[in-house]
């Protein structure tokens, strides 16, 4: 089936200033519905800044952020609910409940949103069954590795089934072997129609992927390269540098959690 090309996230004219000093300037893109791209620049381009513009937690200095049916310069607090249920929020620090199970912690995002408890138990067993953690569902964050809860996060993100995925720096944290499971993992929630937005820092992490990448510098877009790469993503990962690095790794005891092995 062709893929639907309507626009699902539209930043215009969108500048952010704190002072005198542009956080963001006259920034301009659309991504489409079920598009992949990467946010790309170093640290303090203003990536997180966009992302944040973009699930309306900040406001625009000037321009506008549409998502959906949602105009940031319409927006009111009652429909931030509603915006939020559109978009999944992933970030580097995973923010889990630390007195929450895995399987508490992706149910309350459905629970937020008004779902019974029948719906809840089956969303959240699916969910975790597609990340591959439903066997984790009774362990609290502390007992998780560090790829296993950015796995949560990303779990809780999609639970409400959103139209896209915004993911800051999701693997920032993570070693090779981990940053290649969590791109995987990406790419899945992708296929399965979600948009995802991507801000990494990390240009050689995905310049070999063939998707679309936007680069960031100064608060300013310098570049805005739409790749499309037909075939299939695995076999893109598995030849990308960082699939290398992870080779070089997975016999060492390292699972992105300072070296403990579960």
């Amino acid at each position: 089936m062709e893929q639907d090309q309507r626009t699902i996230v539209g930043v215009y004219h969108l500048s952010k200033t704190f002072g005198k000093h542009f956080s963001l300037h006259d920034i301009n893109l659309q991504v489409a519905n079920g598009e992949f791209v990467f946010l790309v620049g170093p640290s303090g381009a203003g990536k997180s800044t966009l992302l944040r513009m973009i699930y309306m937690d900040d406001v625009p200095s000037s321009g506008q952020v549409v998502v959906g049916p949602h105009v940031s310069t319409r927006m009111k607090r009652g429909t931030i609910p509603e915006l939020r249920r559109r978009i999944g929020i992933v970030f580097q620090d995973f923010r889990l409940l630390d007195d929450r199970t895995t399987f508490e912690n992706v149910a309350l995002a459905l629970k937020v949103a008004g779902a019974g408890p029948a719906e809840v138990k089956h969303q959240v067993t699916d969910i975790l069954m597609r990340v591959g953690l439903y066997h984790k569902r009774y362990d609290f964050p502390h007992e998780l590795s560090g790829g296993e809860q950015q796995r949560v996060a990303i779990a809780r993100a999609v639970a409400n089934r959103p139209s896209v995925l915004l993911a800051d720096e999701p693997t920032g944290n993570l070693d090779p072997v981990v940053t290649r499971s969590i791109l995987e993992l990406l790419f899945k929630i992708n296929a399965g129609g979600t948009a995802v937005l991507m801000a990494t820092h990390d240009l050689d992490l995905v310049r070999s992927f063939g998707q679309r990448i936007i680069y960031v510098e100064s608060g300013r877009i310098m570049k805005d390269k739409d790749m499309i790469y037909v075939g299939d993503l695995r076999e893109k990962i598995a030849g990308s540098t960082v699939s290398e690095k992870a080779d070089r790794l997975k016999d060492r005891d390292i699972t992105g959690d300072g070296g403990h092995r579960r």
